[in-house]
């Protein structure tokens, strides 16, 4: 199975082998190839409603490698999901055309709910034992952040996304470089009352265990342990406090992009809105009352592969 992730940020691709039935429902993905570029196609799509031209071709350069790599690895199934940036653009019809000219088969633009159901699938198989249901499963993106809860047993007991993603949030408010006292309590305002909305659709304070996905979480996760290269072996359901994700967040609001760019752990792409995906997972561990939260390396790319797992069988 061949699963690509296309978000505002960030396209992912996933080859992997499904396990044997005989191995039990418990049993993980048998991976193959993960590979992550920074696209970022959600590029000022917040302020013109439209996916810029040169974002939509640093996008085809990515897909077209993943369409190389794809066919040589002899896959069976593919699917790709569009995310947050191209719900949002008006000009969504270039990309379609540009997926299917380059990929083969066309994109998914999948909605919040969708979304965020791909991500608490892929999340939550293989949590480990001290992980208590149930879970609120947050998928911190570019564009937006799906709020999933729910547990392996019963499925989904609901789902919302939010237009705060760590993309969304620097264009909208974090102009500075460092940011502005001013500015980072203009985004906090923002996050805390979209957060609070998430919470009152979905059950999210009934949860046990905060479960972060995606880029902004792992970062902050690899920071707050001190890692000197970004190991996702060691990231992969590690727990970390409030109060470290509380320290992380003022030390990479406080600095620079270039500044930040001397941690080993970060990514190139991510230097400059990482501050703000920080913020993003602060706040909503205020405003759900978590004192933890476990990060997780598999996330909505891991949910597609198995719903492709799903229609095989």
């Amino acid at each position: 199975m061949a699963a690509i992730d296309c978000g505002t940020n960030s396209i992912r691709l996933l080859i992997a082998d499904l396990p044997e039935a005989s191995d039990g429902e418990a049993a993980p993905l048998v991976d193959v190839s993960r590979r992550m570029e920074i696209v970022r196609l959600g590029q000022g799509v917040d302020q013109t409603g439209m996916l810029a031209p040169e974002a939509i071709e640093r996008t085809r350069v990515a897909l077209a490698d993943y369409a190389a790599e794809i066919e040589k690895s002899g896959v069976d199934r593919v699917r790709m999901c569009a995310t947050s940036a191209s719900r949002d653009a008006s000009n969504a019809a270039d990309f379609r055309t540009m997926v299917e000219r380059t990929l083969g088969v066309p994109p998914e633009v999948v909605t919040g709910d969708e979304e965020a159901r791909l991500s608490f699938t892929g999340a939550v198989r293989g949590l480990p034992a001290d992980a208590e249901p149930p879970y609120l499963v947050v998928d911190i993106g570019g564009g937006s952040t799906e709020f999933v809860v729910g547990t392996r047993a019963d499925g989904v007991r609901g789902a919302i996304s939010v237009d705060i993603g760590c993309v969304r949030m620097t264009e909208r408010h974090l102009h500075g470089d460092p940011p502005t006292a001013a500015q980072i309590a203009a985004a906090e305002a923002d996050i805390a009352a979209a957060v609070d909305r998430a919470l009152a659709a979905v059950p999210g304070r009934e949860a046990a265990t905060l479960v972060g996905l995606a880029g902004s979480v792992t970062t902050v996760v690899a920071l707050a342990q001190g890692l000197q290269e970004y190991d996702p072996s060691r990231i992969h359901h590690a727990r970390v406090s409030y109060e470290q994700v509380a320290e992380v967040t003022a030390d990479l609001l406080g600095k620079s992009s270039e500044q930040r760019l001397a941690y080993p752990v970060m990514h190139p792409g991510r230097a400059d809105v990482i501050g703000a995906g920080a913020l993003v997972l602060r706040v909503i561990m205020e405003r759900a009352g978590m004192p933890s939260v476990v990060a997780s390396e598999h996330d909505i790319l891991d949910g597609i592969a198995w719903s492709l797992g799903a229609i095989s069988r």
